[in-house]
């Protein structure tokens, strides 16, 4: 019994931070982080008048990324997956071809930092059955709609419409990412208010 007390002491301790059953706090400067990231996607735009044969829908599975639907712990797992298939995208010989090289090296310090902070969190916290199902079919769902865009890049000859258009879509569900994190950051634990 004498052992069981502080144990319980931290697992409540752990229940009660802004990040609920995580226990961790995103850093503050993580929001900001994530608006740079956005301005540099915004920065890299290319003339997309001529592109505009070349839009496709790709299926972003907004129901995965729709903070309502999560648990912190899940959201944290959720964003993690979806930097790290941006960080991806962008990180490869390809991409370094199409972007300005300056604004490509800012894309990618910003995600990779972002992704060294959901890191930190998601070492502190999964253990849940029900979250790890959740986050499984999550991770297949944002795998599958990069893989479809990598997929179309290859299609078009990673030409630089296709890669305008892939900016264009990344940007948009970045945006739809960066709303999650800033439900994260409320102090409610609530991931449906905000």
């Amino acid at each position: 019994m004498a052992l069981l007390l502080p144990l319980l002491t931290a697992l409540v301790m752990c229940s009660c931070g802004p990040l609920g059953s995580l226990g961790c706090d995103l850093p503050k400067n993580h929001g900001l982080l994530s608006r740079k990231t956005l301005v540099v996607l915004k920065q890299m735009r290319t003339s997309t008048s001529l592109c505009l044969e070349d839009r496709n829908d790709f299926g972003f599975p907004r129901e995965m990324v729709n903070g309502s639907q999560l648990q912190k712990a899940q959201a944290v797992s959720v964003l993690h997956e979806m930097l790290q298939q941006i960080f991806n995208l962008f990180h490869t010989q390809r991409s370094s071809a199409a972007w300005n090289t300056t604004l490509l090296v800012k894309l990618r310090t910003g995600l990779h930092q972002q992704l060294e902070h959901l890191e930190t969190c998601l070492e502190q916290g999964m253990a849940d059955e029900d979250s790890a199902s959740v986050i499984d079919n999550a991770t297949l769902a944002l795998w599958r709609y990069f893989w479809r865009i990598r997929l179309y890049l290859r299609e078009k000859n990673y030409s630089d419409c296709a890669w305008e258009i892939v900016r264009v879509e990344v940007m948009s569900s970045f945006s739809l990412s960066t709303n999650l994190q800033e439900k994260l950051r409320s102090k409610d634990g609530d991931l449906g208010s905000s």
